[in-house]
C-alpha cells in the first residue's frame, strides 16, 4: 500500500481460524464457508485493498456500494478522532442535540430537493427504511387515516434485512425460511428492460408497469395504501434500469391516489450517478421521503438518514397532546462521530468535484464495459455511471440463464480476483460499483482484467459441460 500508517502485523492462519470459528458473516454461503472460510481484507488505500497475505486488488465495488471517496482518507479519520476526543457521544433524546448532527442535517437539507428539509437519523440503510415505514404509519394515524398501512414495493427490490426492510425486499432468495410481514407489503413487477415482455417497445413496457400499479391500487384500495418505495436503479436485485419516464409516472399515480412516494437512495445517493441525490436530478421525481446511508459517510462510520418533506414534517411535529412525544428513534441517532465523518466526506466530494468526475468518467466506463459483449456468456451490460452490472446467460437469443450450480457469477469474480480486481457476484450477475475516484486509465485496466476473466470463465464452463 502507498500510505505510511503504522499497522499491526497479523498471523494470517490464526486470524482466518478465529474468523471461521466466531464471525457470522452476512449473506454467507455456508457450503463454501464451512470448508474455505473467508478472504481477509486487512488494508486499503485509495482504490486498492489488500488481503492478509499482502495481495493487492483494485476495489471494484467500493467496499459495498459505499466507499465513494476512496479508502484511507486521513482527513475523515482525523475528523472522527477530533470529534471522539471532544465528545464521542451524548444522547439526542428529549430536546438534546450535538453540533455535527445539527450541521449535517442542515447540509443535507441544502443538497436535497428543496422540499426535503428535515432529517431523521438511523444507523444504516435497513434501519432507515424500517424507521421510515414506522414514521409513515404514524403520519397517517395522525391524519386520522389508520387504515393506510399497506406498502407497495417491487420484485427484486432490495431495501435491507431488518424485519420490515426484509419484508419490503423483493429478492426471493433473501427471505428463504425467514418470516416477513406479508400482510403489509405487496410487490409489483420489477422494472427490467432486458427482460421486458417480448414484442413490447420501451414505451409500451412503461405503460404496462404503470397500468399494473393502477390496477393494484384499485384492487387493494387507495385508502389502505400508505406508500410506494423504489430504488431509482435497483441495486442488489441486478442493477435494473426502468424504462424512460417510469419513476415520474409512478409518482404521478401515487400522488393522484394520496400515496406517499419513498425513494431508497441508499446506493444511488452521494455521487454514484453523478449527483448527491439522483431522484430529482436524474429521474425527475420529487419524493416525499428519501432514505440514504452508505455513501453518506463513504462507509467510514455507520449512519443512515431519512429526509422528510415539509408537508410530512408539519404533521409529525404537531404535538399529540400534553406529554406526547415522537416516541421513536435510536440510541445512536445523530451519533456525533458518524456525523463528523459524513460532513468531512461531503466536503471532499464537493471540493474534489467527485460528482463531476462520475459524470465525466461514468459514460466512458459504460462504453468500455460494452466491449465485453462479444463474450459467449455476456447477455446484458447495463446500468448508469458508477453503478453497472453484467448479466451472464447460457444463450444470448433466448436469454436463458446457466444453472445455479454452474456458479457463473462466482467464477467470473474468482477469475477477476486472481488478476487483481474485486467485483461482486450475485447469482448469474457481476456488479461493478467503484469508488468515485476512478480515472480513464483505471477503467482501461479493469476492463482488460474483465476481458481475460470472461474468456477464462467461458473456457471453464465448457470444460465442466455447462456450455
Amino acid at each position: 500500500m502507498t500510505n505510511n500508517r503504522a499497522v499491526p502485523a497479523y498471523d494470517s492462519q490464526d486470524l482466518w481460524q478465529k474468523d471461521k470459528d466466531h464471525f457470522i458473516h452476512p449473506f454467507t454461503d455456508f457450503s463454501l464457508f464451512n470448508e474455505k472460510g473467508c478472504d481477509l481484507i486487512t488494508d486499503s488505500d485509495g482504490i486498492y485493498v489488500e488481503d492478509v497475505h499482502g495481495n493487492r486488488f483494485i476495489d471494484g465495488i467500493a467496499g459495498l456500494w459505499c466507499v465513494n471517496v476512496g479508502h484511507g482518507r486521513a482527513e475523515i479519520g482525523q475528523a472522527m478522532a477530533d470529534q471522539a476526543t471532544r465528545m464521542a457521544y451524548f444522547s439526542t433524546f428529549n430536546n438534546l442535540s450535538n453540533a455535527p448532527a445539527t450541521e449535517l442535517a442542515a447540509k443535507l437539507a441544502e443538497l436535497a430537493p428543496s422540499h426535503l428539509n428535515h432529517v431523521f437519523y438511523s444507523c444504516g440503510g435497513s434501519a432507515a427504511n424500517d424507521a421510515t415505514i414506522r414514521l409513515v404509519h404514524y403520519y397517517f394515524n395522525r391524519l386520522g387515516k389508520p387504515k393506510k398501512k399497506h406498502i407497495l414495493s417491487r420484485t427484486n427490490a432490495y431495501h435491507g434485512t431488518t424485519y420490515m426492510a426484509a419484508s419490503l425486499t423483493g429478492i426471493e432468495s433473501n427471505n428463504w425460511e425467514f418470516d416477513t410481514l406479508d400482510h403489509l407489503v405487496t410487490h409489483l413487477s420489477e422494472a427490467n428492460c432486458y427482460r421486458q415482455p417480448e414484442g413490447m417497445t420501451e414505451a409500451d413496457y412503461c405503460d404496462h408497469l404503470v397500468d399494473e400499479l393502477e390496477r393494484t391500487i384499485k384492487r387493494i384500495g387507495a385508502d389502505n395504501i400508505a406508500a410506494f418505495i423504489a430504488e431509482p436503479i435497483m441495486g442488489a436485485g441486478g442493477v435494473l434500469m426502468a424504462p424512460q419516464g417510469y419513476h415520474a409516472r409512478m409518482q404521478a399515480v401515487c400522488r393522484a391516489n394520496h400515496i406517499l412516494y419513498i425513494a431508497d437512495e441508499v446506493v444511488t445517493g452521494f455521487g454514484r450517478l453523478g449527483h448527491f441525490f439522483a431522484s430529482e436530478a436524474v429521474f425527475d421525481t420529487q419524493p416525499d421521503i428519501i432514505n440514504v446511508a452508505k455513501g453518506l459517510t463513504s462507509g467510514y462510520a455507520p449512519l443512515g438518514a431519512t429526509l422528510i418533506s415539509d408537508e410530512l414534517y408539519a404533521v409529525l411535529s404537531t404535538p399529540q397532546g400534553p406529554g406526547g412525544v415522537l416516541s421513536t428513534g435510536f440510541t445512536y441517532s445523530g451519533h456525533p462521530v458518524s456525523c463528523a465523518a459524513a460532513l468531512k466526506n461531503i466536503e471532499i466530494i464537493e471540493r474534489e468535484g467527485l460528482c463531476e468526475n462520475v459524470r465525466d468518467i461514468g459514460p466512458y466506463l459504460e462504453r468500455k464495459l460494452k466491449t465485453l459483449a462479444d463474450h459467449e456468456t455476456v447477455g446484458d451490460i447495463r446500468g448508469s455511471h458508477f453503478m453497472m452490472a453484467i448479466e451472464n446467460v447460457a444463450d444470448k437469443v433466448t436469454k436463458k440463464t446457466l444453472p445455479v450450480e454452474a456458479r457463473v457469477g462466482d467464477r467470473v469474480a474468482a477469475e477477476a480476483q486472481k488478476r487483481g480486481l474485486i467485483i461482486r457476484p450475485v447469482g448469474h450477475l457481476n456488479i461493478i460499483s467503484p469508488p468515485l475516484i476512478w480515472t480513464r486509465q483505471i477503467v482501461d485496466d479493469v476492463v482488460a482484467i474483465l476481458d481475460e476473466s470472461f474468456a477464462a470463465t467461458t473456457l471453464s464452463l465448457k470444460v465442466d459441460g455447462y456450455l
